[in-house]
């Protein structure tokens, strides 16, 4: 008798409570890896392939641990990213508040999953063989309810507590901290068309989900870090699988090069600020807005910080009554007015508008002879600088980049 509820409360192995936790981190970590390696670079944005075998492991792992459909799970993502801070868009904080992504992340996960429109239009190359139609879709429940028992049956109720924390773990990490925390605080390497930003130190525990704003910035990359200190184990896996020969790299984000003595800006230089615009327009502030505005001395309070930030933007994200603030603020700073006035023509010269390639390097050299003769010494620097950039090393751009800014 004694045997047997000692069985039932520790379970088959009777394991000890170390056993317990090397067994929830094991877990979890193999979940978080299958979505980032699996639904969201490979199946959702085609950053990389993997050998069929190890594919279904990952597919199959997603079903016992999650039961989140593959097609459902590639639509909702990819429709973030094409309406990205819009009343469309199933996840915005900006749309539905931090706590509501936060904490109820996953009811606005499964209320988007639900559209069929939204399937059709966005799930376009999810798996349709038979055992996603037969099983993984239709029987998506499935797999958690056989996770729990065999959690049950090896480490008995503390299992159903494990369970129950694992079922926990990817709508918290992903679907709240990763959409929610992720669109809302953090730091930029991009100056992306929405609000993401990249969360540290979570890269340990979330496979490199948390450097969002990189990812926003190139999202069919395979590769998620950008910068010598940010840690992406997802990355480091998918070259550890290419090594073995089961993994093959698409897409990474093209590196950002400098060419010196360039008098006028040229092909490359379009290329340039076509593929790493994001890239050149963070630069841009940093290297432009912000010494300006420390020249004139008004980061000492009289400028809050969220007007501070608004400068990066053009003042995009601020309310209609601090966009006011900040325009008021403007007007009274003639060069701190000019740089932004030029940082907004910059940004519309990456966004396509009808103009072939020839007429977008006419504006570019427009814009770089005009910056040039501003009087303003960073927005001059900045100018002849942009003329000499360039596509560096062999990473691929895509060819919709490559073809728009051929001659």
């Amino acid at each position: 008798m004694l045997d047997l509820l000692s069985y039932a409360a520790r379970g088959l192995t009777q394991a000890s409570w170390m056993a317990w936790l090397i067994y929830f981190v094991v877990m979890t970590q193999a979940t978080i890896t299958a979505v980032t390696l699996y639904l969201h670079r490979s199946q959702a944005h085609r950053g990389v392939d993997f050998h069929p075998a190890v594919a279904h492991v990952f597919r199959f792992w997603c079903w016992l641990t999650t039961g989140m459909v593959t097609r459902q799970w590639i639509a909702v993502h990819r429709k973030h990213h094409a309406k990205c801070e819009t009343a469309e868009d199933p996840h915005s904080p900006q749309v539905y508040g931090i706590r509501a992504v936060l904490w109820r992340g996953v009811d606005l996960y499964k209320k988007a999953a639900a559209d069929a429109g939204d399937l059709a239009t966005y799930g376009v190359g999810a798996p349709d063989d038979w055992i996603e139609r037969h099983l993984y879709a239709r029987w998506s429940a499935a797999g958690p309810t056989l996770l729990a028992l065999i959690s049950l049956g090896l480490f008995g109720v503390v299992g159903i507590a494990l369970w129950a924390l694992q079922m926990a773990w990817i709508p918290f990490w992903a679907a709240g901290v990763v959409n929610g925390l992720g669109h809302w605080c953090g730091y930029r390497n991009f100056e992306t068309a929405d609000t993401s930003a990249n969360l540290v130190p979570w890269g340990l525990i979330v496979g490199g989900e948390e450097l969002h704003n990189n990812h926003h910035a190139f999202p069919s990359s395979a590769k998620f870090s950008q910068r010598r200190f940010e840690f992406d184990g997802g990355w480091m896996l998918i070259c550890l699988l290419r090594r073995l020969g089961l993994a093959q790299v698409r897409r990474v984000a093209p590196a950002l090069g400098f060419r010196a003595h360039v008098e006028q800006p040229d092909a490359e230089t379009v290329k340039a600020l076509l593929a790493q615009r994001c890239r050149i327009l963070h630069d841009y502030v940093v290297g432009v807005i912000a010494p300006t505005l420390r020249a004139e001395r008004a980061v000492d309070g009289r400028l809050p910080r969220r007007l501070r930030r608004g400068l990066a933007s053009g003042g995009r994200w601020l309310d209609p009554v601090l966009r006011g603030e900040l325009s008021a603020f403007l007007h009274q700073r003639f060069r701190l007015s000019t740089v932004c006035e030029f940082r907004a023509r910059l940004a519309g010269l990456t966004e396509r508008n009808g103009r072939d390639a020839q007429a977008l390097l006419e504006e570019l050299k427009r814009w770089c002879a005009e910056a040039e003769m501003s009087q303003v010494r960073a927005l001059a620097d900045f100018a002849a600088r942009l003329k000499g950039c360039c596509i560096a090393g062999k990473e691929r751009v895509h060819a919709d980049l490559l073809e728009f800014a051929r001659p």
